[in-house]
């Protein structure tokens, strides 16, 4: 049987994958640009970006789901 926790993790997988997949049916060209311009950036600021939003999605998640 699966936990609460592995079945959390799926579902915010599958929206993951959701949201990718429209933003490339709706704008192939701008994700196409937005690749390459990831693409350009220093090593240094692609680590705080990608810090910074798991930090604000960890955030995001206790939200959530902490007992009120």
């Amino acid at each position: 049987m699966r936990s609460i926790a592995f079945s959390d993790f799926l579902i915010g997988l599958g929206v993951l994958f959701v949201l990718e997949g429209l933003m490339f049916a709706a704008s192939p060209e701008y994700m196409r640009r937005a690749m390459k311009s990831a693409l350009a950036m220093p090593d240094n600021v692609l680590r705080a970006v990608g810090f910074g939003s798991a930090v604000a999605g960890l955030i995001l998640i206790w939200v959530i789901r902490r007992p009120i």
